[in-house]
């Protein structure tokens, strides 16, 4: 079904077990980059992209359905929130309260917790297309004061862009009535070879520097990355060290932690980090506002996903470079703060630029 535009579809994709119609929207860039994305938890359900042959092909993990989505979902394509990452003990001080979270990641709030963004019906509508060529879904979404323990009513909207020299662009914003803290991201699962183990894939982080974790994966210090397997300022094959039997690796059961960008200014976009698939010739190259990008190699994937292709979901056969602050932060006041205060918005933005070499 036409939605506005021929460079725009709209497909139904089931319903929420509350009877809500979720839909899937597809936007094209016009230059060989397509998006797929629907109303539950802002989902990116396809990215199809050229290689250096033209042939396209997906480059992120995803599911069939919707009941798949719905009942086992590890966080594939999702916009999570209202805070990424990890919050240690599910507990936060803020202005002397005491907030209590959804412990889902035990000890740990993970991701906002069981019932964060990533499991909710967004809005999700079309925009016009840009006077540059640019298409864009719009997706918007209240959180009520206590969801999920958090203080606050929090109005969050997230716009995905695809902009005519094949990128995406990813756009946060949100305001809440009370203070709060916010920390939002997206955790797609990359594939550059569309298929296969992404363990060959080669990775560079423009970072220096990485947060230590505890055994509940919480950061517990800051270490340089020089002559450890977390140094990926030039161009390493991701596969390379992951083995390595140092304790923050086998903590994780791979890559599991979040890098301190090198960056040069607060609240511009800059570089933070080059994926490359030397077999397809496809490269990602992320650009970002955020101070910090948590990179998870699929460790937790054991075969037990069936993919949309039918595919059993594999250790590193994909993984996360999720653009955000740091994990914890609202209990670390050392880390760059993540209040939102009434009166004031949260603003963020990524860029994915896809190409080939």
């Amino acid at each position: 079904m036409a939605a506005g535009s021929e460079r725009v579809s709209r497909r139904s994709f089931g319903r929420m077990p509350d009877g809500r119609a979720v839909d899937e929207y597809t936007i094209d860039s016009g230059g060989g980059l397509r998006l797929s994305a629907i109303n539950l938890g802002g989902i990116v359900t396809a990215l199809h992209c050229p290689d250096r042959h033209g042939n396209s092909a997906n480059v992120v993990l995803g599911f069939a359905t919707l009941d798949d989505y719905l009942q086992r979902n590890p966080h594939f394509g999702t916009i999570v929130g209202r805070y990424a990452n990890r919050i240690a003990g599910g507990r936060f001080v803020l202005d002397g309260e005491a907030h209590r979270l959804d412990v889902n990641d035990s000890p740990n709030s993970l991701h906002g917790g069981k019932h964060g963004f990533g499991t909710r019906w967004w809005s999700l509508n079309p925009l016009p297309p840009a006077p540059d060529g640019s298409v864009a879904l719009e997706l918007t979404l209240t959180s009520e004061d206590g969801d999920q323990g958090y203080p606050g009513r929090l109005e969050a909207t997230v716009r995905y862009t695809l902009t005519p020299m094949n990128e995406w662009r990813i756009d946060y914003r949100a305001t809440s009535d009370r203070p709060t803290v916010v920390n939002l991201s997206h955790h797609d699962y990359f594939n550059l070879a569309g298929g296969g183990s992404a363990l060959d894939h080669e990775l560079t982080i423009h970072a220096s520097r990485f947060t230590t974790i505890d055994e509940s994966l919480i950061p517990n210090g800051i270490a340089g990355v020089e002559n450890t397997p977390f140094d990926f300022r030039r161009p390493t094959r991701i596969g390379e060290r992951i083995r390595e039997g140092v304790p923050q690796l086998l903590r994780a059961r791979g890559y599991d932690h979040n890098w301190i960008l090198d960056r040069e200014a607060k609240g511009e976009l800059f570089a933070a980090a080059r994926l490359a698939d030397p077999a397809s010739g496809r490269v990602l190259d992320i650009e970002t506002t955020e101070p910090a990008l948590q990179f998870y190699s699929g460790n937790f994937l054991d075969a037990s996903l069936l993919g949309s292709g039918g595919q059993a979901y594999r250790q590193g056969d994909g993984l996360c470079l999720e653009t955000q602050h740091f994990p914890d932060s609202p209990n670390q006041p050392e880390f760059p703060a993540t209040v939102l205060r009434p009166g004031r918005a949260y603003t963020s933005s990524t860029v994915h630029r896809f190409s080939t070499g």
